[in-house]
């Protein structure tokens, strides 16, 4: 293992400065991961004001499957930027906008026709895919599931699990019902897979005799991998049960892709790895090259329930950010990172396992493709999240170089979202940072251990 060297001084002086002016200028609600601010960043790396150098494994929080300034998308942005910046689709369209449109309706796994409309942000995209379902089906109630994130605005807060992100925001949106998840390592109903027979998707039936009529249920919302709930990756059997139980009712199935989608799990789209056709798929994140963008994409007689008028945005499918988007998904498609998002997935596995039969601090480890983390417990046998020490690795990465970003409802999930483009070395490099940290930490917890 390389020696990593600690930065000497974290955060840097004009950093520091930086940090005075945003407690004095921005309120306390937006989080801070950590206390150092970008300069400049190219590809997988980060270098902030004071000169410091990052390895990145948060990708903008996975909007950077195609690298920072991927030169596809640079190369677009400038050249767009010479022949307009906004007119509204609404009122002047333009062919980006739609070239966008018909690329994501090709790529989409959904047979038949499809359409695809453009917002700003993954909870906007969430936001119109409950509308354009209520519509079709003229029904007014969501499911969704335990330690899903679906966004912070009213409907989609309503739908995220988490309480953090809701606490104080009462009330919530009403018809919005919430069921376990698949989720193996710590199943709600204190089961095992295989032998469990995947109850938590068979349990949609009792949710429709129990909790609400299936007649008055719109769509089911899910995220083929948990984003912020922990990168939880169901069983192959979860999701072909789920969509059969909403064809048979007359229900739109949502997949949740702002996260998961445009290459992060090795396929375009991660719902593809459990072979169902979702009705409607929302996009944002990597899908806009490090723009803000996001889309709605869906079956064609779903997409045009809603009246003329009714989906729009001023700024939604702005041009530049269609041409970023155009660029970034050219960019994975030949530069191979679809491949690329699967040997990354493998490479952690590898050496995260061998972390895992060395130090029972790492509890589980999964994900699919580049979408990958690991769950850190105080307890093999409790699974008591290691919250606390979660947190410390995260700070010990970025005080030897390595940005990192942890998620889960517990607060115990170390998640990798680095950008695809990142080399072998770099990544390997990075992993060195991860493991000195948890040796770090188990170190320290043996001192207390042998001090007591």
């Amino acid at each position: 293992m390389k020696t990593i060297q600690l930065h000497t001084e974290i955060p840097g002086p004009k950093s520091k400065a930086l940090l005075a002016r945003r407690e004095a200028a921005i309120p306390r609600g937006p989080h801070l991961v950590s206390p150092i601010f970008a300069a400049r960043s190219e590809g997988a790396w980060i270098e902030d004001v004071d000169g410091n150098r990052y390895l990145d494994f948060a990708g903008g929080i996975g909007c950077l499957n195609s690298g920072h300034r991927a030169p596809r998308v640079e190369a677009a942005l400038r050249e767009q930027i010479g022949k307009f910046l906004h007119l509204c689709f609404g009122v002047t369209p333009y062919e980006a906008y739609i070239a966008l449109a018909e690329k994501l309706n090709a790529l989409a796994p959904i047979s038949g026709s499809k359409k695809t409309f453009f917002v700003n942000t993954g909870a906007e995209c969430v936001e119109n895919a409950v509308k354009i379902a209520r519509a079709y089906t003229k029904r007014p109630a969501v499911i969704c599931f335990e330690d899903a994130f679906h966004g912070r605005t009213w409907m989609t807060m309503s739908l995220t699990s988490k309480t953090t992100y809701k606490t104080g925001f009462a009330p919530f949106a009403s018809d919005v019902y919430r069921i376990p998840y698949a989720y193996c390592y710590r199943c709600s109903y204190n089961l095992t897979y295989p032998s469990c027979s995947v109850t938590c998707a068979h349990h949609l039936e009792d949710t429709f005799k129990r909790v609400v009529s299936p007649d008055a249920v719109a769509a089911i919302i899910a995220e083929p991998v948990l984003g912020e709930g922990g990168f939880v990756a169901p069983p192959k059997e979860f999701f072909p049960i789920v969509k059969e139980i909403c064809k048979k009712y007359g229900i739109v199935f949502i997949a949740d892709e702002v996260q998961s989608g445009i290459g992060r799990t090795g396929k375009m789209f991660a719902i593809e790895h459990y072979g169902v056709e979702p009705d409607l798929i929302t996009t944002a994140k990597s899908l806009g090259g490090g723009l803000p963008l996001a889309g709605v994409t869906g079956r064609a007689e779903i997409m045009d329930a809603p009246h003329p008028g009714g989906l729009g945005s001023t700024f939604a499918g702005n041009p530049l950010s269609c041409v970023a988007a155009l660029a970034a998904l050219e960019t994975i498609e030949k530069d191979g990172l679809l491949a690329r998002s699967t040997a990354i997935g493998k490479r952690f596995e590898q050496r995260a396992h061998s972390w895992q039969k060395k130090w029972a601090l790492i509890g589980d480890v999964r994900g699919l493709g580049g979408m990958c983390a690991m769950e850190l417990v105080r307890d093999r046998e409790s699974k008591q999240p290691a919250d606390t020490e979660t947190k410390e690795l995260g700070k010990f990465c970025y005080e030897h170089g390595l940005m990192t970003i942890t998620a889960g409802t517990n607060n115990n999930i170390m998640r990798l979202l680095v950008p695809l483009v990142i080399t072998d070395e770099q990544f390997d490099e990075g992993l060195d940072v991860l493991e000195a940290g948890l040796a770090h930490i188990i170190k320290k917890k043996q001192a207390v251990v042998s001090h007591a």
